[in-house]
Formats: C-alpha cells, structure tokens, sequence
C-alpha cells in the first residue's frame, strides 16, 4: 500500500488545510470538519482535575473529558484497582465464561439501583448499551407473543423518543436522536423510522402525547427518555414530575419504560440516579461514562426481574442475542467495583451539593449578559445557555487562554466538573467562563484568530 500524499493534498484544498491534515496524518478526529477546525492541543499527562499540555501549559478541566472522570483524574485507588487486575487476567471472553469482577459488580449495581432492576448486561459505550436497551424491549414483546402470553405484542415494533433527546452515534440510536437538533439528519433516509413526541412539560405537550399513544400506543415497545436532564441535545432540564407522568402513561399502553442514564447517573444530578428524584423504577437503565470514573470503557444494560424472565424458555430464539467482544471486560469492571467503593466511602453525593451550590452563586452574573437566554443548573451540572453562537471553536481557544477547558456546543457553554474538583478550581472555572462570555457578547476586542471550524458535539 502506498504511503504517499497525494491524494490527501488533493482532498485538503487549501495550503492550510494541508498543513493542518499534515499535523495529524492518520487521525480521524471526531465531530468536526478537518479541513477548516483547528488543530487541537496534545495532552501529555493529567493529574486531579487538570490536563497538562504538550506545551506545558496547565488547563482546569471544566467538563471532566465528556463527564465521565467523576473522581478526577489518576485516583490511586482506581489504579491500584487496574494495575491488580491486570497482573490476574486482563481479558477474557464473555461467551461461555465469567469471573469475579463482573459477578461483583453486577450485584453492586442491583444493590444500588432502584427497585428490581437486577439483571446486568454488560457492553463497551453508552451507545451500544442503549442499542442493547432497544433490543431488549423488542425483543420482550416477541416472546410474550410466542408464548401466547400477549398475541398482539408483535405489533410493538416501534421506539419512541422525545426532542432534544440523544442517545448515541450507532446505526439503531441515530434513529431515535432529534432529527433537527442533533447531528444525525443526514442519515435519515436510512434510518428506521420512529416515533418523536414532545416531553410532556406542558398541559398541552401531555395532551398531545396521551392523543398519541391512544392511536399508536399498540404500535410501541419502549419509550425511551433521558431523566432530568437532555444532555448533548442542548442541557435541557426537566423536572421528576415528567418521569411520573411517562411512567403512568407506559404502565397504561403496556410500554416499556427505558431510561438512558448514561449521562445523569452516578451522581451527577444530585442524586446517585436521576431516577431515584422521581421515586420512578424504569422497566430498562442503560449506564456508562462515570461508571467506571472515567478510566475505561464500560457500559451496562440493567433490566427488571419481569423483563428478564420474559427471556428463560426452552426455545433457543427466546434469548438475548448480543454479546460483544470486550463486553465485561474484567480491567473495566475491577476499576468500575473501585469506582463503587469511592461512591461508598467519599463523600461524593456531597461534594456534588456543594459544587451545585457554587455553580449557582458564581454563573449568575451571566444572567446580566446580553445575549444570554438562561443560566441553569442541577447537581454538577452549570449551563449558561446564549440566543446564538456563531464561533464556538473560536472561544474555546479563548477559554484555554484562560487556562480553563470547557467545550461548548450549539448555543451552549456548560460545567460538569469533577466531584473532586476544590472550590478554588471551580471558581476558576466560573471566573474564565464569565470573563470570556463577557468579552464575546459585548463585543470587547480579541486577539485575531484563524477562521474557526465548526462543531455540534457536547
């Protein structure tokens, strides 16, 4: 295979173009056009709640590498936690074997969540646990219409899903992300077609969702909801009472309930689960991202007893038919059981009050702002939302400059700090984000910058 340039220069266009597709010759980086983004800074380490730069420079990491490194960075108990598994078995295959660190961790999980939600199947990413989620609740009906137990289950084939919603980047979940608020537009016509619906925080929006289970309810296998917060659709909140309403309305079409927490679990909205807010038990749970306190990837689907159950048969097509490769991986699920342990002796669920606290003294001189739309925050969670923004890469260098990593998106500029991170590091945080919206929305003067790139991404 050749390993010369042409046809990278061909496709490049201009000289600089070339220049920055030469700076990083075999990288794909996600979520932006290569061509006109700027190169992004190489990370050389990272310690607590910093990245440390190639260049040096030391950057308070405002977003916790997409809200995931709950503890910080380079805990001692997480690495001593991997180092150990590693030196017994690093991998081995799912299919037909376990081990102790997923045994463990799966009764961790059943002890923690609400309800029965005791059935763990673990995957590798938020997206393929929510994938896994979808298939399960398809798949539920199928077997309660093969054994005779609900003949007109097959008919519920469908997924419905609310705007503003997202649940991954995978064939499967693109289908079910809001077509115009997400990134995923251009792939619907090869998408199966789902049913969207407005979240019911309104009389109206319920009415108009109740008139729509009432003639495609029977059509329905799962409603799938983000809890108490819409994360990469733009930090929308919402509050329990929908989820109490969601789950009368699925308890009343025969819907299965799925909850996407892949974002708002383990502590982030101010509750260990955002569910446990509503004092709802959904029927399915998809988690990840701070699972693992961000260290490896893991991901798990976590299933009520009765759905579970609608799997046992002595017919071979009645089971679960998934199973990938690196799924329970036991380095993830020993630093997922350390992760646990940190939840369980640290005062976690405390630091996120006292962070929640912080965030809403210190973002509300954004409000004052011209051009800001809201300032909102739940938990760990501080959102400054703007009528527009037209150089969201352009201010993220702007924010490095303020030695501060925060990565806005659409019209959005949020915090999802670690739970680690010292009232010091956070009024940073707030400090750099306020100065830099400050300076963009009353259009003080900048130092000039090359054209930015463009990007939709959390």
């Amino acid at each position: 295979m050749s390993t010369s340039a042409p046809a990278l220069s061909r496709a490049s266009g201009t000289p600089a173009a070339q220049a920055r597709a030469c700076a990083l010759p075999n990288l794909w980086l996600p979520y932006c056009q290569m061509q006109t983004a700027p190169l992004p800074p190489t990370v050389s380490h990272t310690q607590g709640t910093s990245l440390f730069l190639a260049d040096g420079q030391e950057l308070t990491d405002g977003v916790a590498s997409w809200w995931t490194a709950c503890h910080g960075y380079n805990h001692p108990h997480l690495q001593q936690a991997l180092l150990a598994q590693a030196g017994r078995m690093p991998h081995v295959m799912f299919g037909g074997l376990v081990h102790e660190p997923a045994r463990t961790l799966a009764a961790r999980l059943a002890d923690l969540l609400p309800g029965d939600l005791e059935r763990v199947f673990f995957t590798d990413s938020g997206s393929v646990a929510m994938e896994v989620a979808a298939k399960i609740a398809l798949q539920y009906h199928m077997n309660k219409a093969r054994t005779g137990h609900d003949p007109q289950a097959n008919q519920r084939r469908r997924l419905l899903s609310f705007r503003g919603g997202y649940h991954g980047d995978t064939m499967g979940m693109m289908a079910v992300c809001d077509p115009e608020e997400g990134m995923h537009a251009l792939f619907g016509p090869a998408l199966p077609s789902q049913i969207l619906a407005d979240l019911p925080t309104s009389p109206e929006k319920l009415a108009a969702l109740e008139s729509l289970l009432s003639t495609q309810g029977h059509e329905i296998a799962a409603m799938l909801v983000e809890p108490l917060v819409q994360g990469a659709g733009g930090m929308v909140f919402h509050p329990p009472e929908v989820l109490q309403t969601l789950r009368r309305l699925c308890d009343r079409h025969g819907i299965l309930l799925v909850f996407d927490e892949i974002f708002t679990g383990f502590g982030r909205t101010g509750t260990l689960f955002a569910c446990q807010q509503a004092g709802v038990v959904p029927d399915i749970m998809a988690l990840s991202k701070a699972l693992t306190g961000g260290m490896l990837p893991l991901a798990a689907t976590v299933a009520r007893r009765e759905i579970f159950d609608a799997f046992l048969s002595e017919a071979p097509e009645a089971a679960l038919m998934h199973g990938p490769t690196f799924m329970a991986n036991p380095l993830a699920c020993a630093v997922a059981n350390a992760s646990l342990d940190l939840f369980a002796r640290e005062p976690r669920l405390e630091q996120v009050a006292a962070i929640s606290k912080q965030l809403r003294e210190e973002l509300a001189p954004c409000r004052t702002l011209p051009g800001v739309r809201d300032v909102r925050v739940m938990g760990a969670i501080g959102v400054v939302e703007l009528e527009k923004l037209d150089n969201v890469p352009e201010l993220g260098r702007r924010f490095m400059q303020e030695g501060v990593w925060i990565r806005p998106f659409r019209n959005i500029v949020y915090l999802t700090p670690a739970f680690t991170i010292t009232p010091e590091q956070l009024r940073k945080l707030t400090a750099g984000l306020y100065r830099v919206l400050k300076a963009e929305l009353t259009q003080q003067p900048r130092p000039k910058q090359s054209p930015p790139g463009k990007t939709h991404s959390a």
